[in-house]
């Protein structure tokens, strides 16, 4: 069987699927989760015409008289007076300014004995003043739908009035490891064992995302202990296991998945690393087998999880392929699409340069720890030299 396209895979994933309905959350919550619809100002900001400086409130046409305090407009203590002919009010930052005022003049060029105020450097109309509505008035979009919330962006929202937010669902993602082999950090590990380390990243990854995930951990190489796992998540929006996804011995994965009632899209993928992904549905549910190599799994939840997560979520696809320039010459690929480990620098000029690390074993984490980008090289792509234009993938997880 011919090995499927990594675009023809991730479409066929993506196929048919929609933002997740939304729920009420509150301002304090909200933070990286995505709005489902738009934040809508509620007042203006500011509300009232206020001053920008510590100063002295008054009448343009008055500045080069001198004026009679008449008392003080500070934030939260507005003067409730009018500004006269021939008066000031002495005036805080961020207080309303009075009634009949037009400029205020700093505090640095007056001149005050007593009562007496006198302007000492002529000051412009209308400066110092922030007028109502400067910032944003009543009824503006503040966010629109689809935003991913970051901290400024909720401070805008509760400067809108906003203390409650419409955001789209959190994916529910479990995810379980299979394997005899593994162990959990800070547990006795036998000589045949190794740390288990695919779902503390996956977990990491898709919570960074912005899902919710339930981890059950390590299920042991069997049938029925699998078929187990699968039921836990079988009222997920995504069920990702990582290992026994090929067909040794020992990989019950995918004839779990059949037994529970879990449609397989597709299985094996023209990739390197990560060709034996797998992808199924259950109704609603996104079934996703990823490899058990540690480089495998993340290359491949990277390039499958992500955006299925961000299409639930109503993000826009990320583009952030870039090109970089070649710095060691690349082998003459085979029929799978390679994504390779390397290091990528930008020169001072903005010209990007992209060195692959020499050994590219999908079981070596600490190189992808190392890396900074993937070289993406295309199916029967030719030699590559040095100099060379390459596709890379910079890395964000």
């Amino acid at each position: 069987m011919a090995l499927l396209p990594v675009d023809e895979a991730l479409a066929k994933i993506l196929d048919g699927v929609k933002p997740l309905s939304a729920e009420p959350v509150k301002l304090e919550n909200a933070i990286g989760r995505v709005l489902a619809t738009p934040v809508i100002a509620k007042r203006n900001q500011p509300p009232f015409a206020a001053s920008a400086m510590d100063g002295y409130a008054l009448r343009h046409v008055d500045q080069l008289k001198p004026l009679t305090l008449i008392g003080t407009s500070a934030a939260g203590h507005a003067f409730k007076g009018h500004i006269k002919p021939g008066t000031c009010v002495r005036i805080l930052t961020g207080a309303p300014l009075p009634q009949g005022a037009d400029t205020v003049v700093i505090q640095e060029n007056v001149g005050r004995n007593g009562a007496i105020i006198r302007v000492q450097t002529e000051t412009p109309l209308a400066k110092n003043i922030r007028r109502a509505g400067l910032d944003f008035g009543r009824g503006d979009i503040l966010l629109e739908a689809n935003t991913k919330l970051r901290p400024r962006d909720l401070g805008l929202a509760a400067a809108g009035n906003a203390p409650t937010l419409k955001l789209r669902r959190q994916p529910h993602v479990v995810l379980f490891t299979t394997g005899d082999e593994l162990v959990l950090p800070g547990h006795a590990a036998r000589a045949d064992q190794i740390y288990s380390s695919n779902s503390h990243a996956i977990e990491a990854m898709a919570t960074s995302l912005g899902a919710r995930v339930t981890n059950l951990g390590i299920i042991r190489d069997s049938l029925a202990a699998t078929r187990a796992a699968i039921r836990k998540g079988l009222k997920a929006d995504i069920l990702v296991t990582t290992g026994g996804a090929s067909v040794g011995d020992h990989d019950y994965v995918q004839e779990a998945f059949k037994a529970s009632g879990i449609k397989i899209n597709f299985w094996k993928i023209a990739m390197r690393p990560g060709k034996p992904f797998m992808h199924g549905r259950k109704g609603r549910l996104h079934v996703m087998g990823l490899p058990g190599n540690p480089v495998s799994a993340l290359v491949t939840a990277r390039l499958f999880l992500k955006p299925l997560v961000e299409a639930m979520l109503g993000l826009a696809p990320d583009e952030d392929a870039a090109v970089a320039i070649l710095t060691e010459p690349l082998r003459q690929n085979d029929d799978r699409q390679d994504y390779i480990r390397a290091a990528l620098t930008t020169a001072p000029d903005g010209r990007r340069s992209v060195c692959p690390f020499p050994l590219q074993d999908s079981s070596m984490q600490r190189t992808l720890q190392q890396s900074n980008a993937l070289i993406i090289r295309d199916p029967h792509a030719s030699a590559a030299k040095p100099g060379d234009i390459v596709r890379v993938l910079p890395l964000d997880f």
